[in-house]
């Protein structure tokens, strides 16, 4: 089985992924914004944009995610914002046809909540700190430019499953996903606090350079 989650840039795919991945023996965390850092890598700066637009991502993206379902006997995870009806089904869409069991799921939030949790992830908290909570997101521009789309596009129909998330945890977020693909997740045995870190170190340790 697959574990599509999509949301907007923010919305707590990367951290929901990897609490589901650390409270379900045997799932692995294929996210296929790694292809796209591959591709950006071999490209010269000026050429980059959004790698989404380049084929080559998006068989990339089937091609993994299809191997690695047909060699791996537990639950795959793939955190990844895709909007685009087109490249939606050229990577969901021909994963499914192929015969893999994929369950998608959209995270959403509304529009401030999103923006708060990109102003706290990554350098968003340092901007904060050092010129005032007003401050641009100079790393997360590119999410705030793309977010209103997002908050569009996955609201439709082809987008389902829809999950919102103003008022859930990330824990919460997890048992909800588990429990709509008949997944039984190891309970969350985990502290407020000892949540909280654990949040933040997987958000330090998904910190993007390129």
């Amino acid at each position: 089985m697959l574990l599509w989650i999509n949301g907007p840039f923010g919305a707590g795919k990367t951290q929901t992924a990897h609490e589901i991945r650390r409270r379900l023996p045997g799932s692995v965390v294929c996210d296929p914004e790694h292809v796209g850092f591959g591709l950006h890598r071999m490209t010269p700066p000026r050429l980059r944009g959004d790698f989404q637009d380049l084929p080559a991502w998006r068989q990339g993206v089937f091609e993994v995610l299809d191997r690695t379902l047909a060699a791996h006997d537990g639950v795959v995870i793939a955190p990844m914002t895709v909007v685009e009806p087109v490249y939606f089904r050229e990577t969901v869409g021909r994963l499914r046809e192929r015969g893999h069991d994929v369950r998608h799921f959209a995270l959403l939030a509304e529009r401030g909540t999103v923006v708060e949790r990109l102003r706290e992830r990554g350098f968003g908290h340092v901007v904060g700190f050092v010129a005032g909570k007003d401050a641009p997101l100079r790393r997360e521009s590119f999410a705030l430019s793309r977010l209103d789309l997002c908050l569009e596009r996955l609201r439709e129909e082809e987008f389902a499953q829809q999950v919102w998330t103003d008022r859930l945890t990330v824990a919460r977020v997890a048992d909800h996903i588990a429990a709509a693909s008949g997944l039984t997740l190891a309970p969350n045995t985990d502290s407020p606090l000892r949540g909280r870190v654990r949040r933040a170190w997987t958000g330090v340790r998904h910190i993007r350079f390129v």
